[in-house]
């Protein structure tokens, strides 16, 4: 890095673009993603070809998620190692760190007023409505467009309407164009934070253990920062080695206590660190949820003892214990040992205390049996029905169901009628070639606005399996959203519902909808609500999950795998279920097919496939 270093200060003492002290170095990976989004957004209101627009969008989510910085790899000439990133990429990204601004985003932005970027990225509006409402009502910022929403005056603009408006007011209340989503996903979190953990390891003495804390071991959906929890005998070493990571991007403090750091993806990094014999107090402590802690704290007190990361005090022999383990933690405190995943006070105090009820035995991944919401090439998949089976038989799968999108969801390859007969067959001829698994013909099927399915019952009825999802007109309100839901689920022939809320985590927020009456339809009807396992889904959620199942709903946990790699999706939604308290008997696909069978009470047994 020193000769990056000499070769930026000679950069610097020629074109001075940055205030005193400040270096090219300094530019982080979070700045270069930043300035490239906004390129795109740029091109995007300039009109350029989608190429370009995507190009950018996918060269700022590559710099964003680098583990190491961007601007010394494009500096050194090897930008171009990162994929996404070419020559004219690179290039920009050097004109960044030399002159702090990219000269092809000088120019669009003296064509396009600010705050048409930040317009752009409310919901349902982007470039096109954007310039319209520029040009026929001068809007250039979020507080005009709310003037111009509250006035009642996008309604009249052509294309728009009372709907639009609406939806415009509400997602300024929420101050979507104004912030940036902050948190990680649960997998980057967690391969961000394992990575540095078997750093940290290697660089630590011997017998130095790291292990992840924090939300990201309770398997929240998103994270916002990472917590590692160390034992070492040389702490003080340990923290300083820290800054010698290459996916650290600076340290505000290090210390024999720990140290705080941020990666250069931009996620915030706590290190605490203990001795040995204090490992099961620091874990229970940084691993549970603010709440939880707060609850375990006063029930403690009750008993006379004080608890924290430090140990166990016992104020009626005025002695702190520590322990080694968690489950000593909770054994002090008089409760059964709690799972990571339902550290959130919702009720697991009380059901782990002798005669409290008792915790429930939460589900494994082992327990899947099988996945029944897939994908392949016939729709918007990349693998073959083929590819897709030996996968699953690798996973030790008993049973797959094919569910290619319908005709109507409005993206992928359309699946006609006779192209779905076709599936069939084709799905009926790779069981029968393929040994030790059992392969199902099954739709993904569109719920229309008004419920009904975009499938005639007479070809669905050759279906060995059917979700139902909602793909599109996610606005049409909550009484609306939820009669269409409710029909769905008392269709016959539906088996389950995918993604029932619609949900993108750090995306999009759930549609309106009633889900208790959901709930109560769809334990009536026996339809099974999904558990969807894509990591920015995880829909239902997990209080969800448990409301739905206490409701009496079958709950089916899906990867919506798209290839073969995504079956492993399955992961995130076990995750989700062990925090909606979750055991294999709540979960239908836990159990082999001809049991789950059994559950499927709706359809006639002459058309379930033996």
């Amino acid at each position: 890095m020193a000769h990056l270093g000499a070769r930026l200060c000679a950069r610097r003492r020629s074109i001075a673009p940055y205030p005193e002290g400040v270096t090219a170095l300094q530019l982080t990976n979070a700045a270069i993603a930043d300035a490239l989004d906004e390129l795109g957004n740029l091109y995007e209101l300039d009109g350029a070809i989608v190429h370009r627009v995507v190009a950018y969008r996918t060269a700022a989510k590559t710099v964003r998620e680098a583990s190491t910085s961007v601007a010394a790899l494009a500096l050194a000439g090897r930008a171009k190692e990162l994929p996404g990133i070419g020559s004219t990429l690179q290039e920009k990204i050097v004109a960044l760190a030399d002159t702090g601004t990219i000269p092809a985003a000088e120019k669009l932005r003296a064509k396009f007023p600010s705050g048409l970027v930040a317009i752009m990225r409310l919901p349902g509006l982007g470039p096109k409505r954007a310039r319209l409402l520029y040009s026929e009502l001068g809007i250039d910022s979020p507080q005009k467009l709310r003037e111009a929403a509250l006035a009642q005056r996008l309604r009249d603009v052509r294309g728009l309407g009372p709907r639009f408006e609406h939806s415009v007011l509400r997602a300024l209340e929420a101050g979507i164009a104004e912030r940036a989503p902050a948190r990680v996903l649960l997998p980057r979190a967690l391969a961000i934070a394992e990575a540095l953990a078997a750093e940290l390891i290697a660089r630590g003495a011997p017998g130095t253990q790291v292990l992840v804390a924090g939300s990201a071991r309770r398997q929240a959906d998103s994270v916002k920062d990472l917590d590692l929890i160390a034992t070492t005998t040389r702490p003080t070493t340990l923290a300083k080695s820290l800054r010698t990571l290459e996916q650290i991007e600076s340290v505000s403090a290090a210390s024999r206590a720990g140290a705080r750091a941020r990666t250069h993806a931009g996620v915030g990094v706590d290190l605490r660190i203990g001795k040995p014999a204090q490992l099961g107090n620091l874990l229970q402590h940084f691993t549970g949820s603010g709440e939880h802690n707060a609850a375990l704290r006063e029930a403690a007190v009750r008993r006379g003892l004080h608890v924290s990361e430090y140990g166990v005090h016992d104020d009626s022999i005025g002695r702190t214990r520590t322990c080694a383990e968690e489950r000593e933690v909770y054994e002090l405190l008089g409760l059964a040992y709690i799972e990571p995943e339902l550290r959130e006070n919702r009720g697991e105090l009380q059901a782990a205390q002798l005669g409290g009820g008792g915790l429930p035995s939460l589900i494994e991944l082992a327990d899947i049996r099988g996945d029944l919401h897939c994908h392949t090439v016939a729709s918007d998949g990349h693998s073959t029905i083929e590819e897709m089976a030996h996968a699953a038989l690798e996973r030790g799968y008993e049973f797959l169901a094919i569910t290619d999108h319908s005709a109507s969801h409005g993206f992928g390859n359309e699946v006609t009628p006779a192209q779905l007969r076709r599936q069939i067959e084709l799905v009926r001829e790779a069981d029968a070639r393929i040994e030790g698994i059992r392969l199902l013909a099954g739709s993904e099927v569109n719920i229309l606005p008004d419920g009904s399915l975009d499938y005639e019952d007479e070809l669905l009825a050759q279906l060995d399996w059917i979700i139902a999802s909602v793909h599109t007109s996610f606005g049409i309100g909550v009484r609306a959203m939820t009669e269409r839901m409710i029909r769905a689920i008392e269709h016959p022939l539906v088996d389950a519902i995918g993604h029932p809320t619609g949900r993108k985590i750090e995306q999009r927020a759930p549609y309106a909808i009633e889900l208790e009456a959901v709930f109560e339809a769809a334990a009536a009807n026996g339809t099974m609500l999904e558990i969807n396992a894509n990591p920015d889904r995880r829909d239902l959620g997990d209080l969800h999950a448990r409301a739905a199942r206490a409701a009496g709903v079958d709950i089916v946990i899906n990867s919506d795998a798209h290839r073969t790699s995504t079956l492993a999706n399955m992961r995130w939604g076990v995750a989700t279920a062990r925090r909606a308290w979750l055991s294999a008997a709540d979960v239908a696909n836990a159990r082999g097919w001809s049991e789950l069978q059994a559950l499927r009470g709706k359809r006639p047994a002459e058309q379930a496939r033996k």
